[in-house]
C-alpha cells in the first residue's frame, strides 16, 4: 500500500486503464491511428464558396479550467425591440476525421471521451481533439454554425445552419465567468482585453435565464446531482470537492439545449433520419410519486413533468444539503438516456427530463460520436448529397452509443470511488457526519458531508431511511476496488 499512496496519479491511471479494458473500452490507440495521425499537418480549410467568414464575429468558448478540447463557440448580437442573434459554431470534426477511416473506427468503437481525475482517455488523438480540430483561441477553424434568433421574451423566432470559418477570440472557465456574472469577481481578465467581451457575456447569461425559465415553466426537471472532483498537489490528491452548478454552466446548457433542438428540427425538415438522445417517460413513476409522497407531496398518477419540477424545485428550496441525494433517487427511477433512431414522419419520441420534442447531441464532436455522426449527416443534408448513414447503420449505432457511453459513465463512477478511498485511506478511525444516500437488500449507503464521498454502511443498523443524518466511522478502504466502509459511531 505504500507505493498506493505514494503516486496517486499513477496508481488511479492504472486503475482507470483497467476499468477501461474490463468495460470493452479502448484505452490506447491503435497502431492504424497513429500512423494516420502521422499524414495530418494541418487544420482543415476548405475553398467551397458556400463556406461564410464568420471570423470577425466576437467568439468565445466557455469551458472547464482544464478543458482543451473545445467544441463549441458562442457569440450574440442585439436586434430591434429586444431581440438577439445567438450564434453556436461546432467544431467541423468530420473535415479531418473521415467516415471509416482507422481514427474514426477508433473513435466508432468508444464513442465517447473518458474523463478520470488522472488521466483523460480522448476518444481523438489529442493532437485533433486538442489542436487541429478544437476550436482554439486565435485559429480559424471550419464550423458548423446555428443562428437563432429569439424575441425580448426569450421565444425562438428563427434557425438556420451553415458552414463557415471562425475564430475564437477567447478561452475562458465557467467559475470565472459565473463569479463574474453574480458579482463575486472581476471580469477575467483575459476577457478584459477584448473590447465589448463584458457585453456579449451579459446578454448571453440574461438570455440563458430567460430560456431556463421557460424550460422550467414546461416541466424541465432541475437536478443536482453528486459529481465530486478530484484536486492534486503534484501526483497525490489533495481535496475532493463537488462540482457546483453556477450561472456560467446553464449559460453554455441552455445554448446547446436550443441548438441540439434546432438541429433536430433541420434534420426532420430535409427528411433526414437522426440520431436523437431520450430519456423516455419513466416506467417507475409509482415509486417517483411514493418517494414524494414521503415529503408530503401527491404527484398525478401518470407521469408529469411539470409536477414533478414544482416537488423538485419546492424541495431543493427547503433543504438544499440533502437536494443531491433526492435527486440521485430520481435520476435512478427515472431511468437512463438513450440513443434512438428517429425517422422522418415517425412518432415523436421526446425527452421527458427536458420537457423538450426534439433534442440530440451536436455539439460535442471531439467529445462524443452521436455528435460526430449528426455532424456528418448535417452536412449532407446542407450539401444536398445522399445521407452517409443508412437507417440500418443508424440503428445500430444508436444500440452502440448507448452501450459504449453507458460503459464510460460506470468507468468514471468507479475512478471517482478509487479517488476517495485514496483520500480517505490515512483517516481509518475517524469519524464523520453523513446522511443515508441508499438503503436495500444490498446494503446501505451514505455521504460524507466533507470530504464529498459515498460508501457502503456496515455492521448490525437499525431501520434507515433516505436522507436521514448520521455519525459514521471510516473502517476500512480499497483503492483498487473503490471500496470506502463504514459503521455507526457509538
Amino acid at each position: 500500500m505504500r507505493r498506493v499512496l505514494s503516486n496517486h496519479r499513477a496508481d488511479l491511471s492504472t486503475i482507470a486503464s483497467l476499468a477501461m479494458f474490463s468495460r470493452g473500452l479502448e484505452p490506447e490507440f491503435p497502431d492504424a491511428v497513429q500512423k494516420q495521425l502521422s499524414r495530418i499537418s494541418a487544420a482543415a480549410s476548405e475553398s467551397d464558396p458556400s463556406i461564410r467568414d464568420l471570423t470577425g464575429l466576437p467568439w468565445c468558448s466557455i469551458d472547464n479550467d482544464d478543458s482543451r478540447d473545445l467544441d463549441q463557440l458562442t457569440a450574440i448580437e442585439p436586434l430591434v425591440k429586444g431581440e438577439v442573434r445567438v450564434f453556436v459554431a461546432v467544431a467541423d470534426v468530420d473535415a479531418l476525421v473521415k467516415k471509416d477511416s482507422a481514427i474514426d473506427a477508433h473513435a466508432r468503437h468508444n464513442t465517447t471521451s473518458v474523463y478520470t481525475s488522472a488521466r483523460v482517455f480522448p476518444m481523438l488523438p489529442e493532437r485533433l481533439s486538442t489542436d487541429l480540430t478544437s476550436l482554439n483561441p486565435d485559429a480559424d477553424r471550419l464550423a458548423l454554425v446555428n443562428q437563432m434568433d429569439f424575441s425580448d421574451d426569450g421565444i425562438l423566432v428563427s434557425s438556420s445552419i451553415c458552414r463557415a470559418v471562425v475564430r475564437n477570440k477567447v478561452q475562458l472557465a465557467y467559475d470565472a465567468v459565473s463569479a463574474w456574472i453574480e458579482g463575486d469577481a472581476e471580469l477575467p481578465e483575459a476577457a478584459r482585453q477584448i473590447r465589448g467581451m463584458n457585453t456579449q457575456l451579459r446578454l448571453q447569461d440574461e438570455l440563458a435565464q430567460k430560456l431556463r425559465v421557460l424550460r422550467r415553466a414546461q416541466g424541465s426537471l432541475e437536478f443536482e446531482t453528486f459529481q465530486p472532483r478530484a484536486l492534486f498537489q503534484g501526483d497525490r490528491i489533495a481535496d475532493i470537492r463537488q462540482q457546483p452548478q453556477n450561472r456560467a454552466r446553464q449559460l453554455i446548457e441552455e445554448f446547446m439545449i436550443a441548438t441540439n433542438g434546432c438541429t433536430a428540427r433541420f434534420l426532420a425538415a430535409q427528411g433526414s433520419a437522426s440520431l436523437r438522445r431520450v430519456v423516455r417517460s419513466p416506467e417507475r413513476w409509482l415509486r417517483i410519486a411514493e418517494v414524494a409522497q414521503t415529503y408530503g407531496t401527491t404527484l398525478p398518477r401518470q407521469p408529469d413533468g411539470k409536477a414533478l419540477e414544482a416537488f423538485l424545485a419546492e424541495r431543493h428550496q427547503a433543504d438544499p444539503l440533502r437536494f443531491p441525494d433526492l435527486s440521485l433517487v430520481i435520476v435512478k427511477l427515472m431511468g437512463s438516456g438513450e440513443y434512438v433512431v428517429e425517422r422522418p414522419a415517425g412518432p415523436p419520441i421526446g425527452h421527458f427530463g427536458l420537457a423538450v420534442q426534439d433534442y440530440m447531441h451536436s455539439t460535442a464532436p471531439n467529445r462524443r460520436f452521436p455528435d460526430l455522426i449528426t455532424l456528418r449527416l448535417l452536412k449532407a443534408a446542407l450539401a444536398g448529397v445522399k445521407s452517409p448513414y443508412s437507417d440500418d447503420e443508424l440503428d445500430a449505432l444508436a444500440l452502440h452509443c448507448t452501450g459504449q457511453e453507458d460503459a464510460a459513465k460506470k468507468v468514471e463512477r468507479q475512478l471517482r470511488k478509487s479517488e476517495a478511498a485514496l483520500l480517505l485511506h490515512e483517516r481509518i478511525g475517524q469519524r464523520f457526519d453523513a446522511l443515508v444516500t441508499g438503503t436495500g437488500d444490498k446494503g446501505s449507503w451514505v455521504r460524507l458531508f466533507e470530504p464529498p464521498a459515498e460508501g457502503r454502511l456496515k455492521g448490525d443498523l437499525p431501520a434507515l431511511r433516505v436522507g436521514q443524518s448520521l455519525r459514521v466511522k471510516l473502517v476500512s478502504t480499497s483503492v483498487e476496488r473503490g471500496f470506502i466502509d463504514f459503521v455507526l459511531a457509538q
